[in-house]
């Protein structure tokens, strides 16, 4: 199994930390930030798997590469596509729904 941990900037004073692991096709993201902890959407995670820098307050920022190539073909990366489609039906209903109040 390998892991890289990576530390981000968040809403509290202390530095969250973010883990990734490969074991694998198997790739998995924690995050200690509040939403993390709760099983729930978390930015950070999510950024890094986009390839942004932006939260990270660590020296490892050149690893969010490596963590964007453990991510192709893994079962994260089938789950992120299943989460975007999802979302976008989700957009077009709503839409639809919008149209309709408006005749």
């Amino acid at each position: 199994m390998k892991t890289i941990k990576f530390l981000v900037e968040g809403s509290s004073p202390e530095p969250y930390l973010v883990t990734f692991t490969k074991d694998g096709d198997s790739l998995n993201a924690f995050c200690t930030c509040p939403a993390g902890e709760n099983g729930q959407y978390c930015k950070h995670r999510l950024g890094i798997l986009s390839g942004s820098k932006q939260f990270l307050v660590c020296e490892n920022k050149e690893q969010v590469s490596t963590i964007q190539l453990w991510l192709l073909g893994s079962d994260l990366e089938a789950a992120l596509r299943e989460l975007a489609e999802a979302e976008h039906e989700h957009d077009h209903a709503k839409n639809a729904c919008h149209k309709q109040k408006v005749i």
